[in-house]
Parts: C-alpha cells; structure tokens; sequence
C-alpha cells in the first residue's frame, strides 16, 4: 500500500482508503474498466464515490478514459510518465469483438496530427477493434 500511497502523493492526490483500494484494483487490471465494473467489485460502496474517485484520477493523470465504441466509458491507469497531453502521450487502444475487452497499446504511439488551420484538438482517441492474441489462440 506505501506504493499506491507514494503514487497517489505524487500526483497531489489525498490517498483515503477508497482511492487506494480503487487504484489498487485498477493496477491488478491488464484491460480498460468501466465504472460499472468497478462498481460490480465494490458492491457495497457508493457509485457517487467511485465516480469522483475515477474524475479525481483523470484530473490528475492517473487514469485516462477510452471510448471504445461500445458506449460505456472505460478507464485504464496511464504509464508513469504520461501527462496525457494530446502532443506526446497518444496510443493506441485495442477492443476486441470477441471478448469485449479494450486494452491500452502503450509502446504503439500516435503520432502527431497536423489539422487545417482554426481547428483545435480536444481529445484524440483510436480504437482498433478486431480479435486479440487471447481470443485469436481459441
């Protein structure tokens, strides 16, 4: 717990219990989580809570969130150096069909975009969607 706890810290976050238990939980993850699926685990914790808990995450660079297309926000613990700024911290996303799964493709980077003049990026996100190593074995 003192490594979630420094990891919390280090991002200027209060580590309370329900934030170290959430980040915890989000690091035993290989896959992207949705908020029902964290709610599902924390069965007897209040969907408000885990909510701010995944904002306050995002707000801070621990987590990044994924729309994966399926129409439910997914949210996976960013690389340790990552800021999540659109110039140097893009990657791929891979969803697959089968399992439903989406996973974060770290070491497959985006590489900048050049828009036409007056236009400003927000967000950028690609999502492959296919069959993944797990499923394609089968």
């Amino acid at each position: 717990m003192d490594k979630l706890k420094k990891t919390l810290e280090s991002r200027t976050v209060r580590p309370t219990a329900m934030r170290l238990l959430v980040l915890k939980f989000l690091l035993q993850k290989k896959v992207a989580v949705s908020l029902t699926n964290i709610e599902e685990y924390f069965d007897n914790s209040e969907r408000t809570t885990l909510y701010r808990t995944l904002k306050t995450f995002e707000e801070n660079g621990i987590v990044h969130q994924i729309d994966d297309g399926t129409g439910t926000t997914k949210y996976a613990v960013c690389e340790e150096n990552c800021n999540c700024e659109l110039e140097q911290d893009l990657h791929l996303h891979f969803h697959c069909n089968t399992c439903d799964e989406t996973v974060c493709l770290t070491e497959y980077k985006i590489s900048h975009i050049n828009l036409p003049e007056g236009y400003l990026a927000e967000n950028v996100n690609l999502v492959i969607k296919g069959i993944c190593e797990k499923c394609s074995e089968h």
